[in-house]
């Protein structure tokens, strides 16, 4: 498959450059017992960037995932929320740094965030690569953000359309496609 005509949103400098930058922001808050919980599938580069900027930062959390959908194969979500995987580890009095690619409805984060905060998590914080302020559905808000992004269906650093394109170093936009 060729790659279709994208547009540079966030180079791979400028994300590096940030993923520093919240891992310190991360360590301003002092975690206890800190598990970082990335939400599949579209969050593991992120994801696994953030946690080597944290560990350079002096922190060094447990890691579990979590596969939440509400997309499947569409580009625009259900409403509804699947768990296809579940975290192993019990949450209970701990900070969980939940890690996401994208808030845009909110559905997902507020679902993953509800859920562990009712399994008895201290605190739960959420940190997500990119916003979307304008396509919120519920009521949250992220404690971390690396970048705002204007309302463009975006690819790349994980982030896909039907599962191509997650392997780009940038996070762009594919012409034509919102």
């Amino acid at each position: 498959m060729s790659l279709p005509k994208i547009t540079v949103l966030f180079d791979e400098n400028r994300i590096a450059a940030r993923n520093q930058a919240l891992a310190s922001e991360i360590a301003t808050f002092e975690p206890e017992r800190l598990l970082a919980v990335a939400i599949l599938k579209s969050s593991f580069i992120f994801a696994a960037d953030l946690l080597r900027a944290m560990h350079a930062s002096g922190l060094a959390p447990e890691v579990e995932f979590m596969h939440l959908s509400s997309y499947r194969e569409a580009t625009i979500s259900s409403g509804q929320v699947e768990i296809l995987k579940d975290v192993e580890s019990d949450v209970r009095d701990r900070d969980v740094l939940l890690i996401d690619d994208i808030l845009e409805s909110g559905r997902t984060l507020a679902f993953a965030k509800d859920l562990l905060m009712a399994r008895g998590a201290r605190r739960v914080l959420v940190c997500v690569l990119l916003e979307k302020p304008g396509k919120r559905a519920v009521h949250i808000y992220p404690d971390l953000v690396g970048f705002t992004c204007p309302d463009l269906f975006v690819v790349g650093y994980g982030m896909d359309v039907a599962h191509a394109c997650r392997q780009l170093p940038f996070i762009g936009h594919i012409q034509g496609v919102d």
